[in-house]
């Protein structure tokens, strides 16, 4: 019996500690692309998001990289020097993804502190949730539109999946073409003030259209205080305007999201072409 249990517990399969530092070698390396994503995207690195949950985030969705994507790099390649230009790598590929996203998103701050600015509004601040900097209620109320209509279409989804298949199309160690990134950014930054100024563009028409109105009273009748009624005219004809356009706003906003999930999508095809 004793010979029997010493033969059982001989053939117990033990922990190879080599290997295992190998997985996690490869795991820690394979979630650069996908972590630094999501710090620099505009939903998962916003501060409402506390940093467990974006690290738990993280390395699930780097599981389902390892598992769906087994070429990984050689621990040989990853402690060597060429390991830190391509971790480097990995980490700009994941980074400018993320802020293609943000750049299109950031047009829908502008407008809010655009038409906040020229309302009257730009004193009401609040702390902004996404940043956690101070920012015009009109930029927020924006924002946070745009975030829900993001979530709604799963856009989430859309820029994750995008993401995880780049490691199949372009896996770890490969050169990516860092001109189309550059052009890449300047685009979004180019579509980002054009949007801004679109969805800006009607409440400046009403507003000019109020203020010429004001303007024309005031010339008229000069005793009229002009902060006591051309103020809150102006700042309650912004929120009306905001509830008549609702739908066409989502709209706009919709094709917002649409543009950057495909600028994004661009950019990763262009790095895998270059």
């Amino acid at each position: 019996m004793l010979s029997l249990l010493n033969e059982g517990v001989g053939a117990l399969p033990g922990l190879n500690l080599q290997n295992l530092l190998e997985l996690i070698a490869q795991f820690l390396f394979a979630s650069l692309r996908i972590g630094s994503f999501l710090l620099a995207s505009p939903l998962f690195g916003a501060k409402f998001v506390i940093l467990p949950v974006r690290i738990l985030i993280s390395i699930c969705l780097t599981i389902m990289v390892v598992s769906l994507n087994p070429k990984l790099p050689s621990v040989t390649l990853i402690t060597s020097f060429n390991g830190v230009f391509i971790g480097i790598t990995e980490i700009i590929i994941g980074v400018s993804a993320g802020l293609i996203l943000s750049i299109f998103f950031a047009a829908a701050a502008l407008a809010g502190e655009k038409i906040a600015s020229s309302s009257g509004l730009a004193m009401a601040t609040a702390v902004d949730p996404a940043s956690g900097g101070s920012s015009p209620v009109m930029a927020q109320i924006l924002t946070l539109f745009l975030l829900v209509i993001f979530i709604s279409l799963d856009g989430h989804l859309a820029v994750l999946r995008t993401v995880i298949d780049s490691y199949t199309f372009f896996p770890i160690g490969n050169i990516p073409n860092t001109e189309s990134i550059g052009l890449a950014g300047i685009n979004a930054a180019g579509s980002m003030f054009s949007i801004g100024a679109v969805i800006m563009l009607p409440f400046a028409v009403v507003l000019l259209l109020i203020n010429v109105s004001i303007g024309v009273i005031t010339r008229s009748a000069p005793t009229l205080n002009l902060f006591s009624f051309a103020f809150p005219i102006t700042m309650m004809s912004v929120f009306f305007i905001v509830f008549l356009s609702v739908t066409s706003l989502g709209s706009g906003l919709s094709n917002l999201t649409a543009n950057a999930i495909f600028a994004m999508q661009d950019m990763i095809v262009s790095i895998i072409d270059g």
